[in-house]
């Protein structure tokens, strides 16, 4: 394991698309803007403090202007996420554009399909199922919007969470925006499945949430 302090470390070992795919638990702090028609999500180790990747919305000029006349639920979205070394991406996040219920499908940073979301209606607490590319599920989805947490479930098991109440992170870290962390239990899980699952954790609210 290396002892790795700092990002002059992470550059030299060229560990940070590895760093960020290689966690149990990220904490997501969102950037903000005035005026915002796309958001920008700072993922960070919160063990370390150290930033390891970065989320953004960009779903093209046009989605972009649209937002000013069209509700952003209904629009099509894509969502790139970046490690922070050199601004490649690490994965891809899309949705269509939806009036109900939407397919969010996910790519790997090559643009290779690995798997999808497939969102939950007339439920009292909404969310949604994970499937990998050859139909398996992953997880299933289940949470409270009002106070923010979500539990990712395996056969009924809890196999991660997203919370804005993690007890290794101060409450200053979320007194504004939107700052929580997903964390995932198990070790033992392909670089895909820990991508569909981060990507969940992340589209519970940059995609989901424009419904609420």
């Amino acid at each position: 394991m290396l002892n790795i302090n700092n990002n002059k470390d992470l550059i030299k070992f060229g560990r940070i698309e590895a760093m960020l795919l290689d966690k149990n638990v990220y904490l997501i702090k969102e950037q903000v803007q005035f005026m915002k028609l796309s958001g920008r999500y700072d993922i960070f180790d919160p063990i370390t403090n150290l930033q390891i990747g970065f989320a953004k919305e960009e779903p093209g000029k046009l989605i972009h202007f649209l937002r000013f006349i069209v509700s952003k639920a209904m629009l099509p979205n894509k969502v790139n996420v970046y490690d922070t070394e050199n601004d490649s991406i690490a994965f891809i996040i899309k949705k269509p554009f939806t009036f109900l219920r939407s397919k969010v499908t996910i790519y790997d940073g090559a643009e290779n399909y690995i798997g999808y979301f497939k969102g939950k209606i007339l439920t009292i607490g909404g969310g949604f199922w994970v499937f990998d590319s050859t139909e398996h599920e992953i997880a299933e989805i289940k949470g409270d919007w009002k106070g923010w947490n979500f539990d990712f479930l395996k056969q009924g098991n809890s196999i991660g969470t997203v919370t804005k109440k993690w007890a290794g992170i101060g409450k200053e870290l979320f007194t504004s925006a939107d700052n929580y962390v997903i964390s995932i239990n198990e070790d033992e899980y392909t670089k895909d499945a820990i991508i569909l699952l981060l990507a969940a954790g992340l589209a519970i609210d940059i995609v989901y949430k424009e419904n609420k």
